[in-house]
């Protein structure tokens, strides 16, 4: 099972809780999924003194697995960190998944942005979930900023695209062997979690494919399936694809007739 910071989870499935069509439906995704860990935004936490915040907070207290808040919606560095500063002292956990976004039509990460806030919050004792890109240099960095897991994204957020860009994804998984990697976000098929898993990765953050699916509880239960074959497949180290046939059986030994 995937170890953070230390801490082993129970799953390498993590799931997040916007979105569902109601709560017991969300409540079932997340009992046949087995996720180990559930994504909270803090702005839908909050409630703001209505109440729903905190009915929300009963809710996912109540799923049984380690709740990960994240700063979905910040723009910039100081945004994120206070965000990430009122999650803490309102959910008591440490763990911050760390968004800052750049690009607002795509949900890109701000690099820069992400690099200066996974620093301090690092420095304030956070333990950062970073959301970023697979680039290999802003990846050092932010490990240089105090992270200690990174969580490329697959493709844009909710846009169910799978792994746009395998070939980055390969080479962050080679060039940081030692290191916690999370695919995070762009997932909309179980194909594309048990992918992610083969080429090595720690685990998957998904939301929408579940969440906005037709059958949210039996899509979590999909995805967690193929997140063991993934899993399974990649331990049990692949053939190499070849560009020419091989036979399966070998030609010595064959009979010939005269």
């Amino acid at each position: 099972m995937p170890v953070f910071y230390g801490t082993e989870v129970a799953s390498p499935l993590m799931l997040g809780t916007a979105g569902y069509p109601s709560p017991a439906i969300l409540a079932e995704a997340f009992a046949l999924s087995g996720a180990g860990i559930a994504t909270v935004s803090l702005r839908r936490e909050a409630g703001h003194g209505l109440g729903g915040g905190q009915d929300f907070l009963r809710l996912v207290e109540g799923l049984g697995v380690r709740l990960l808040p994240n700063t979905a919606g910040c723009h910039t560095a100081r945004e994120a960190i206070t965000t990430a500063q009122m999650a803490r002292e309102l959910l008591g956990t440490d763990w911050i998944k760390l968004e800052v976004i750049g690009a607002t039509d795509l949900l890109a990460p701000d690099v820069f942005a992400l690099v200066e806030a996974a620093g301090e919050l690092s420095a304030q004792g956070f333990k950062v979930f970073p959301y970023c890109t697979e680039d290999l240099s802003v990846c050092e960095r932010l490990l240089r900023a105090g992270c200690e897991v990174l969580m490329p994204w697959g493709a844009p957020i909710g846009s169910g695209l799978g792994l746009a860009h395998p070939q980055g994804l390969r080479a962050l998984r080679a060039g940081f062997a030692e290191v916690p990697l999370v695919v995070d976000a762009g997932i909309g098929l179980p194909s594309h979690a048990a992918a992610a898993m083969e080429m090595g990765f720690d685990a998957v953050l998904l939301n929408t494919a579940v969440a906005k699916a037709g059958d949210p509880a039996q899509m979590a239960r999909a995805m967690a399936l193929a997140l063991e074959a993934g899993r399974a497949a990649h331990r049990a180290d692949p053939i190499e694809p070849r560009q020419m046939a091989v036979p399966s059986t070998p030609v010595i030994g064959k009979a010939f007739l005269a």
